[in-house]
């Protein structure tokens, strides 16, 4: 597979929902297989809260392939002997575009708590500067999970002439109550914790040390992203060997696991960007600008495709079917699907059990 990692700069500024300008700004983006001639072969990925541009295939010295490797590839569901996929690392993420660690041009000194606080419509809009900046104006698919899947909703309703099917799993219409509370303990866990210094902290060090608050918060969230169902199966009642019974933080293997997850996590994500994230995620409405969600979905004209997961406890299937539901009742039956997959695993499953969707990926992209 072909495998290529860009970042393009823009001078223009992007004028966000806040009222702000993002000025000048940097998206990174990776791509995988090879654009044809007439560039009507690109199919877009977008990414979830701690994703990056980076979702499939291994660099040398990588340990582990990108995040959904297992759906991207030559010969898999997202093919990349037929496709040509991009995916962009989302502007104040961590991982190379614009971020709350960039340098603000009016005080060249970091941006910091200084950024300005972007909506998943700004995010979007960033994207389609990057596509306009390939002339790249059609695209196969729009494919995205979770934070990804409100991006996907996002392009079908504000640009709903760009791509001929939207994917969208393991998502919601509008962030609710339940995940907002997990991400409001990582947010307070990162602010609370005096390493923190109210954004003021050295990178290089949180990268070599980590910041145990972030490592909380991510502990917490780690325990929305599964079910009592998979950690049933995965941990049972298993007790850490070297571990005593009667030694007062000896550990089960479930506590093993969330530590090993929140103190790894928390030396390879940004806090600040963390925060920001979490916000955007927090404020995501795709009402927003139109009284009802009926009115929003209204503007939809292409194809869009719903999968929601049985197990998922953070973004729950009736959130999916809202959406569907809503199609269906303003006439758009005939160009919207869902499908409810039976898992146990919690809301990684879009990650993590492709098995169980990737047919219906492919099917959906050879029509």
């Amino acid at each position: 597979m072909k495998l290529e990692t860009n970042k393009v700069f823009f001078d223009e500024p992007l004028y966000l929902e806040s009222g702000r300008l993002l000025k000048p700004f940097e998206v990174v983006y990776e791509t995988y297989g090879t654009l044809n001639k007439d560039k009507s072969n690109v199919i877009l990925i977008t990414h979830a809260l701690t994703g990056s541009h980076h979702a499939a295939g291994v660099y040398e010295n990588d340990r582990k392939a990108g995040w959904w490797n297992d759906l991207i590839g030559d010969g898999k569901a997202v093919d990349t002997t037929k496709y040509f996929v991009i995916c962009m690392n989302n502007i104040g993420s961590c991982f190379g575009s614009t971020s709350p660690q960039s340098i603000n041009p009016s005080t060249n000194e970091t941006y910091r708590l200084k950024f300005p606080i972007l909506t998943i419509s700004d995010i979007v809009k960033a994207q389609v500067r990057v596509l306009k900046h390939l002339n790249i104006d059609t695209l196969e698919a729009i494919i995205g999970g979770s934070m990804g899947g409100m991006q996907a909703l996002c392009y079908a309703i504000e640009y709903p002439n760009l791509a001929k099917n939207i994917v969208m799993l393991a998502s919601t219409a509008y962030t609710r109550p339940w995940a907002i509370a997990f991400n409001k303990i990582t947010v307070e866990a990162i602010r609370n914790d005096p390493e923190f210094k109210n954004g003021n902290y050295n990178p290089a060090y949180i990268k070599e040390h980590g910041l145990n608050g972030l490592a909380v918060g991510r502990m917490a969230g780690h325990i929305s992203f599964l079910s009592p169902y998979s950690m049933d199966n995965k941990f049972g009642r298993r007790y850490v060997a070297q571990d005593g019974l009667y030694e007062l933080f000896g550990r089960f293997e479930v506590e093993r696991y969330l530590e090993y997850n929140g103190y790894n996590f928390s030396k390879n994500f940004d806090p600040l960007s963390y925060i920001y994230i979490a916000k955007t995620m927090n404020i995501f409405n795709a009402s927003r600008g139109n009284d009802t969600l009926e009115q929003s979905l209204s503007h939809i004209t292409t194809n869009l495709h719903l999968i929601s997961f049985s197990g998922d406890r953070l973004f729950r299937p009736f959130e999916m079917e809202e959406i569907y539901n809503t199609m269906c009742s303003i006439g758009k039956k005939d160009i919207v699907t869902y499908r409810m997959i039976d898992s146990d695993y919690g809301h990684d499953a879009f990650l993590v059990e492709v098995d169980k969707f990737e047919q219906q990926i492919k099917t959906i992209l050879d029509k």
